[in-house]
């Protein structure tokens, strides 16, 4: 295959999410999908262990889509190359006790990468202007000052939030954090017949819950509420991917192009030099472990 042209994927300008496609599959069959992402991963699993060296970046990568748009299988499938130590998903459910007593940034601040790792977000703070929007209710839940009702959360709310959101990124991209936002782009027939066969498998049935019908029949609030957050919050620091969802292994491939094409970028990225007198040494360290003996 020919190497993927990001470009297509970028948010750059407003986009309208029922204009872009769901679907690709590069006119290859699964099998070389499937090789070329094995290829592509390795080399982002050899970009980790530098990264983890140099010690200077930490790599976030946000991935949001509605029930069933392939998030666990893609984390699985483009980060099986990776050292376990430099990769951690953090998985954003509904808050706790505990996350509730804080700001609902507080959660997502405390699991951002370290220097020299990813971390992986399966749902994101996203989640604050995306599920919340469409059930505003849960907002009184956060007890936040000044909203006691529903009428209170009105559209200078959201704006305020959308603004949080970008301080937030752009503050830890300023502090080394390289942030990838992916927003996993579904047809709702597709994400039909998933549903389907979560149903029809019993191997699968543990999938499913009665809520996804429940979230299902909001599909046209979920796409607005996502195309309004996706344009309101796709900078050059923190940029949004719309990746076509409906073919799993061709949107496993689209991200991993993606993060390896936008990382190799970053040409200070490179293994330390060794301390002048372990160099100056490694001769004498050398022959000092061979002469030993078992």
């Amino acid at each position: 295959m020919e190497k993927i042209d990001i470009g297509p994927y970028k948010v750059k300008n407003p986009v309208k999410l029922a204009e872009k496609s769901t679907f690709q599959d590069f006119g290859s069959t699964d099998k070389a999908l499937k090789k070329e992402l094995e290829e592509i991963r390795e080399d982002l699993g050899k970009f980790q262990d530098i990264l983890y060296a140099h010690g200077k970046y930490g790599v976030l990568v946000c991935l949001q889509g509605m029930d069933t748009s392939g998030k666990d299988s893609l984390i699985r499938e483009v980060f099986k190359d990776f050292n376990a130590r430099g990769v951690v998903v953090h998985s954003f459910k509904v808050p706790t006790e505990l996350e509730l007593k804080h700001d609902y940034l507080w959660r997502h601040y405390i699991a951002l990468p370290a220097r020299g790792k990813f971390s992986v977000f399966n749902r994101t703070h996203y989640e604050n202007v995306l599920v919340t929007k469409v059930h505003p209710e849960y907002i009184l839940g956060e007890n936040i000052p000044g909203v006691e009702s529903l009428t209170d959360i009105d559209e200078a709310f959201w704006e305020n939030r959308y603004r949080q959101i970008n301080d937030f990124e752009r503050h830890i991209s300023e502090n080394g954090t390289l942030i990838f936002k992916f927003f996993l782009h579904l047809s709702k027939e597709e994400q039909r017949q998933r549903l389907l066969r979560r149903l029809r498998l019993k191997e699968k049935n543990w999938k499913f819950s009665a809520g996804d019908l429940k979230e299902r029949k909001l599909w046209d609030s979920y796409q607005s509420c996502y195309e309004e957050a996706i344009n309101k919050t796709s900078k050059p620091h923190a940029p949004w991917y719309v990746v076509p969802a409906d073919n799993k292994k061709a949107a496993r491939l689209i991200v991993a192009s993606i993060l390896l094409q936008a990382l190799k970028k970053y040409k200070d990225v490179e293994e330390p030099e060794l301390d002048e007198k372990i160099k100056a040494n490694l001769e004498t360290f050398k022959q000092e472990l061979e002469k030993e003996t078992e």
